[in-house]
């Protein structure tokens, strides 16, 4: 069974605290940055190229086209440069270092997963407190626990992390991949559980992909032929399914699926059913709507059976009772629902609704023989117990408002856990007896944060069409709404991805410090299903865009901040979200955090992991009209000479292979070379370091640090309590 990966869920979840001690930001300067600080700012010069594309019938001039070689000794000279500029002056800030300090001693606390069962034994992750990695351990015939698999050994800085485990079916091996430098290219390991032995040598070059043993003889995995370097060539945008059988070397392992143009897809990925029967192949061109395969394999001669030939839809295997197959899928469902179908005939017109679909966006798990329905109500989570004939056993009763994960399992297990957490109420993992509808808490969280202190509500807002938009807004007891508090604004609003409510460390500690928190769930995202997110994508990407600054203007509007204490924050397609609204809009906020942020909406499909995102975003070359859109909004054609932006910090790292370097890079430099205010524009570069998966504990503490020391610094605060 595989597990994907629990570890990340703990470091997001699970790995989170705060001191319990009161402590308020001190009152701020009257002036927040002087002409003479910001001109003691000396930037690295940028050279300009004269690289120029034409898009129809437009010329775009591109001039810092050659960042984007990030091994280049060019790029890494720039890179020193910049990094030798922001921590010079991230070293000023008197309190950095108390910050740092406070986030390390909330951070240093036990945090244990759940425990599952892998054949004779049972496995656990924990970190001790300050670990850069969680380890694995496994529990004795005699109770105690061993440490199985401890990914701080893999490397001496803590930056080769451990991302996936899959054990064979009767326990006996582990399949596990591996990270290095926050890569996304991975390696395979196998090893035998009784020993601890690697059984053979490393599978290399894996990209996104799962592990899905068959028995206990070999497993599928996906990956792309390796490019060089960065850009994007044909075989990049081609996954393929392969085979290992174990004892065979991977040059010898068999293409399953995508080895033609006809089976040409951006993502393949594999499932196996629980009894080894049934194959189930999922390929998509971009990151919405799959087509669905099948292969009996018990007939290993036989050919694959085509269940959906289409990728207007998304759908997955759920589970199988024999040659039924259980599927969830939002065919004809935006909302999502489960389906049945036998598979002689497993075409969508042969399908008969087992849940049917509701008014809130469905997702669903599996163990003791029950189907565990989560709903999503306004980002908040429901739970309904079903049996495998669609019948409702109960409403599962939760301990409170906030997110829920877990009730999954084997169809044997008796035991089943899941865990409960919000933005003030440290993750808690319990036990549930499916059989009774009971709930004991099996382990609290060691956090040293007292939820009474602090207070988390849901708002809704009208966004700039009039369209209403949740938003939680966490903060400590007693606030008063005079627009002087020190707010940070995170969003997200993309590839149909839900915030949910979720406790952190870093966002503990920024409470304890005084500070608000506000998450807006933005159009794009997956909150109300695939309307939700479609409405957020390609020629409606504006909205999310509106919707995140309609947040920004509620809470300044209903005094919960104001400009000059606010600051916008999101990575990734949340980095892409920060730049857009703090170039359209630079005077709404104090401070801008965009961080591996998709910066270059020209450019983006032309790097290796970019080209599947065009669902989302749509490309410069599919018509005029878009290229338009595109150039309207992307952050690196919209820096202006002639505007103050507000304070900056971008956040990059120098091996991130998923959104490339190159997009913070040059929208640091345009920022560097147009900004006409007193702000400070600085690119933070982890070095060794990837699109974030896999951070070191180290890591994440020295960059939470710095954040959060910029972001108040700008806002005009001189020292901490």
């Amino acid at each position: 069974m595989k597990h994907v990966l629990s570890i990340l869920t703990l470091s997001l979840l699970a790995a989170c605290g705060s001191e319990q001690k009161t402590d308020n930001v001190v009152e701020p300067n009257s002036v927040t940055m002087t002409e003479a600080t910001k001109n003691a700012l000396s930037y690295p010069q940028t050279a300009q190229g004269d690289v120029v594309d034409t898009y129809f019938t437009q010329s775009i001039a591109d001039p810092y086209r050659w960042l984007e070689d990030d091994r280049s000794s060019e790029t890494e000279s720039w890179v020193k440069a910049q990094n030798k500029v922001t921590f010079s002056y991230l070293e000023q800030i008197p309190y950095r270092e108390q910050i740092k300090q406070k986030l390390a001693k909330s951070w240093n606390y036990e945090k244990v997963s759940a425990p599952f069962k892998e054949g004779k034994y049972s496995y656990f992750y924990k970190n001790d407190g300050l670990q850069n990695q969680y380890v694995l351990y496994r529990v004795l015939e005699d109770g105690s626990s061993e440490v199985f698999l401890d990914p701080n050994t893999f490397s001496t800085d803590g930056t080769t992390s451990l991302a996936e485990t899959s054990f064979s079916k009767d326990g006996s091996k582990l399949a596990y991949s591996i990270s290095e430098g926050g890569s996304d290219w991975r390696k395979i390991i196998v090893i035998d559980v009784e020993t601890k032995q690697q059984l053979e040598t490393a599978l290399v070059d894996v990209k996104f992909s799962g592990i899905n043993w068959f028995g206990n003889e070999g497993f599928y995995y996906s990956s792309y032929d390796k490019p060089d370097g960065s850009e994007l060539s044909a075989k990049t945008d081609q996954h393929k399914l392969y085979y290992h059988k174990l004892g065979t070397a991977q040059k010898d392992d068999p293409v399953i699926f995508g080895g033609t143009d006809a089976e040409k897809h951006r993502y393949v990925g594999a499932s196996v059913t629980e009894d080894d029967r049934y194959l189930l192949i999922s390929a998509a061109v971009s990151t919405s709507g799959n087509k669905l395969f099948l292969k009996d394999l018990t007939k290993p001669e036989s050919g694959l059976v085509t269940i959906l030939d289409h990728t207007d839809s998304d759908t997955d295997l759920l589970d199988n009772d024999g040659s039924k197959l259980y599927l969830v899928t939002n065919l004809n469902a935006p909302n999502k629902k489960v389906v049945t179908v036998d598979v002689a005939q497993p075409q969508p017109e042969n399908w008969q609704d087992l849940i049917p679909q509701t008014d809130n966006v469905l997702s669903v798990s599996t163990g003791a023989g029950f189907i565990f329905a989560e709903y999503m109500v306004d980002a908040i989570s429901k739970i309904q117990q079903y049996d495998y004939s669609g019948k409702l056993v109960r409403e599962v009763s939760l301990p409170g408002i906030g997110s829920v994960g877990g009730f999954s399992g084997k169809k044997q297990d008796s035991t089943l856990y899941y865990t409960f957490t919000n933005y003030t109420t440290a993750q808690t993992i319990y036990g549930f007896d499916p059989a009774s509808g009971s709930s004991d808490v099996y382990r609290k969280s060691g956090a040293e944060f007292d939820s009474e202190n602090y207070v988390s509500e849901q708002v809704f807002y009208s966004s700039k069409d009039g369209t209403k938009v949740p938003m939680i807004i966490s903060y400590k007891k007693g606030l008063k709404r005079d627009g002087t508090n020190p707010t940070i604004l995170y969003g997200y609003g993309g590839f149909n991805v839900s915030l949910t409510p979720g406790f952190s460390i870093p966002n503990a500690v920024w409470l304890d410090m005084g500070g608000v928190y506000a998450v807006p769930n933005l159009r794009g995202g997956g909150e109300y299903g695939k309307a939700w997110h479609k409405a957020g994508t390609q020629l409606q990407k504006q909205n999310v865009f509106d919707d995140f600054i309609a947040a920004a203007e509620f809470l300044q509007k209903e005094g919960y901040t104001s400009s000059a204490k606010l600051a916008i924050r999101g990575g990734s397609n949340g980095g892409l979200l920060v730049g857009a609204v703090m170039t359209q809009r630079p005077e709404l906020m104090k401070v801008a955090l965009p961080a591996v942020g998709v910066m270059d909406m020209l450019r983006y499909h032309t790097f290796t992991a970019g080209a599947g995102w065009a669902y989302d975003y749509g490309t410069s070359e599919q018509s005029q009209e878009m290229f338009d859109y595109l150039r309207g909004y992307s952050p690196v054609h919209n820096v202006k000479a002639g505007v103050a932006y507000p304070a900056t910090m971008v956040t990059t790292a120098d091996h991130d292979d998923r959104v490339v370097p190159a997009h913070s890079f040059k929208f640091a430099a345009e920022l560097q070379a147009k900004d006409a205010g007193v702000n400070p524009q600085l690119i933070r570069i982890e070095t060794n370091a990837g699109h974030g998966a896999g951070t070191p504990v180290s890591k994440q503490i020295e960059q939470m640090a710095d954040i959060f020391s910029f972001t108040l610094y700008n806002m005009g605060y001189k020292q901490l309590p």
